[in-house]
């Protein structure tokens, strides 16, 4: 049987890959324009930094949403629909002189984009066409697309922004957006084209057995503090940088180094899930994560010690995506994952507006950001132990004939 190259599952996780750096890294330079927006239009900082927080609640509201939407009808349809919103809210952002046109670019048009192009669906498409064998590996290969997205894009919407203004960078990022609509014909095919073997449990079956399953429910609540640590990293690392005496494309660097080292820790996480609990690695990133910011705040604050805790941190910074779809897909097995990753990627997003806003407001009230990051501390601690005890057999559920 013939098989269109851009449908071939080979072709369709390279897709994946650059679906995944277009859509996280075009959004992980947002931090980059509080400064020039702030300045040149008087938007203050605490209106930004409300704003990038609206947009990860509406991401993270929407994506159960549209995940289930996608396990019923399919998923380049919806990408389609997220590369077309994606661009429309950058070039309001290129516009964007009040706070309108800032909530309604930043905060509704780039959520609802972001919400249908990140990672619920891409990942969960991948996991169905993945070998089941090799399903952790493909997941933290398409999961490194993101950090290479935010290694490239990040450090290079900073080098068009100081060639052409921050309106004009905002046009060419929403350009860029518009590139996944020609990569989501590899995902053309229904979700039962490609599951092999199909659960008899309808969606709300599936919902109900999850919502009474604990290891789901803790899984759920740890990955709240991954949206925290990198919604409160991404828009306030730049501004804390400068802070610090240090220049604006030392923060834009910083973030680009992250992305670079988070291709090797999400590869790395990938690997490593194929072969030990996942569970436990997963416990293991958040302790890392706590003792990475420790040792940063109590190091002088240079280019190199910023650089270190980029790399440091970067290592951990997407690893847990591929581990936490994977544990699910473990449980729940591949059907409705964009539905059930979904759910559990809304509490990531609660997460990440938490860290944006309460970022922004530390800064108004205190003139900076130290208690910020030992919440951050504290945090990853709690998810470390959250992880410890989950429950990540697979459910015993009907399974119906192979399709």
């Amino acid at each position: 049987m013939t098989q269109a190259f851009w449908r071939h599952p080979l072709f369709a996780l390279v897709a994946a890959f650059v679906i995944l750096g277009l859509g996280m890294g075009l959004r992980q330079s947002f931090g980059l324009f509080v400064g020039p927006i702030t300045v040149d239009t008087g938007v203050s900082v605490a209106t930004l930094s409300l704003a990038f927080a609206i947009q990860n609640l509406l991401w993270g509201a929407m994506t159960p949403f549209v995940g289930a939407l996608a396990d019923r009808y399919g998923t380049q349809r919806f990408l389609i629909l997220g590369s077309l919103l994606y661009a429309s809210g950058l070039a309001v952002m290129s516009v964007a002189d009040n706070a309108f046109l800032v909530y309604l670019g930043n905060s509704v048009l780039t959520g609802l984009g972001v919400a249908t192009v990140g990672f619920t669906l891409v990942l969960s498409a991948v996991a169905r066409i993945a070998p089941e064998d090799k399903r952790s590996t493909w997941l933290g290969i398409a999961s490194a697309g993101g950090s290479m997205g935010q290694f490239l894009l990040v450090p290079g919407a900073q080098l068009i922004m100081n060639d052409i203004g921050w309106s004009g960078a905002f046009l060419v990022l929403a350009a860029l957006a518009l590139l996944i609509i020609p990569l989501s014909f590899s995902f053309a095919s229904s979700p039962t084209e490609s599951t092999g073997t199909l659960t008899q449990e309808t969606m709300g079956e599936t919902l109900n057995g999850a919502r009474r399953h604990s290891g789901y429910l803790l899984l759920t609540a740890g990955f709240f503090v991954c949206g925290f640590h990198v919604s409160f990293i991404t828009v306030h690392l730049p501004g804390y940088v400068v802070s610090c005496n240090l220049s604006a494309q030392t923060g834009a660097n910083a973030l680009g180094i992250i992305g670079l080292f988070n291709v090797i820790g999400t590869l790395l996480a990938g690997w490593l899930g194929q072969r030990y609990r996942m569970k436990y690695l997963l416990a293991g990133i958040y302790f890392a994560r706590a003792a990475s910011i420790a040792i940063f705040l109590a190091a002088p604050k240079t280019d190199l010690v910023v650089f270190l805790f980029a790399a440091s941190f970067g290592l951990l910074w997407l690893s847990t995506v591929p581990l936490t779809n994977g544990i699910i897909g473990r449980i729940f097995g591949s059907r409705y994952l964009a539905t059930l990753f979904g759910i559990t990627m809304f509490s990531h997003q609660v997460g990440a507006f938490f860290g944006a806003y309460i970022g922004g407001q530390s800064l108004a009230l205190t003139g900076d950001y130290d208690l910020v990051w030992w919440i951050s501390i504290g945090l990853a601690v709690l998810a470390g132990l959250l992880n410890m005890p989950i429950s990540d057999a697979p459910r015993r559920q009907p399974q119906a004939q192979p399709a």
